[in-house]
């Protein structure tokens, strides 16, 4: 598939990691219109795609992503001095923003792990797109700012929701509130990111051993991880058992697990059809 703001990458076919890569550099990866668009579809052609078991979103340029382009947020705001009906000037407005955070929630959508790889700046939007991921990893020279705040406006296409339950309410909200710029390493201590790396070639080949490490499980065995740890958040304990029960259920008696105990019992590595 062919993009404007994005490229799809596989740079070992015989593994099923595949790359998507921000690619607006001259924006520093701003997200613009075409990018809300061409974002769900690239990873609904991951998804989609047999071959794919992991994706590693990332740049290939100097910064992460700097946030939602300007041009646009003046797309989607209304001129309260603009003559007209301002109810259905205003629906219509909530509903773009409603289909630009359903591009967002794409990385979780798709059944397949999202780690998102981050080098230089994340800012804004760029925080939405990293919280929707699976995992995430940075450089240490990388840096993070919500930025929303800055700008006269409420974070809104997920950031205020997914950031809490990753760093906690309060340090969500000191993040939030003040739009500071923190390192890589603080993201660390935060727990938005799970690892940091020295430099971005370091970055580059432990995310790549995390994904090959993660393609070569089950599919329907991460599938089913993703899937179970992203409706647990919304149940109680005993809520999240009985929900993992009745999908292991559905799911448990398959190739894979007698492929996987077999493996076990020669001592060789297991081979899992594609998903």
């Amino acid at each position: 598939m062919e993009f404007k703001t994005l490229r799809i990458v596989q740079k070992d076919p015989s593994l099923g990691v595949f790359h998507l890569l921000l690619n607006n550099p001259s924006r520093k990866n701003a997200l613009t219109m075409d990018f809300f668009d061409e974002y769900p579809r690239a990873l609904s052609s991951l998804d989609q795609n047999p071959s794919a078991r992991v994706v590693i979103l990332s740049s290939d340029s100097d910064h992460f992503c700097s946030g939602i382009d300007i041009s646009a947020l003046s797309t989607i705001t209304p001129n309260p001095q603009a003559a007209g009906e301002q109810g259905r000037t205003r629906e219509a407005m909530r509903r773009m923003i409603k289909q630009m955070q359903a591009a967002v929630s794409a990385a979780e959508s798709c059944r397949k792990p999202v780690i998102a790889a981050v080098d230089g700046g994340c800012i804004g939007g760029g925080i939405d797109l990293i919280t929707a991921c699976d995992l995430r990893v940075s450089t240490e020279g990388a840096f993070f700012s919500v930025k929303e705040v800055d700008l006269a406006l409420a974070a809104d296409l997920g950031t205020l929701q997914r950031l809490p339950a990753l760093v906690g309410f309060g340090n969500a909200a000191d993040l939030a509130l003040t739009g500071r710029r923190f390192s890589g390493g603080e993201a660390k201590a935060l727990g938005l990111v799970q690892r940091v790396f020295p430099s971005r070639t370091a970055m580059e080949d432990g995310v790549w051993k995390m994904a090959v490490d993660i393609a070569e499980k089950s599919p329907l065995a991460v599938m089913g991880t993703k899937a179970v740890l992203l409706r647990s958040r919304e149940l109680t304990v005993e809520q999240g058992l009985d929900y993992v029960a009745t999908w292991n259920s559905a799911m448990l008696p398959s190739d894979d697990l007698k492929e996987a105990i077999e493996a076990y019992v020669h001592k060789r590595k297991p081979v899992f059809a594609k998903l």
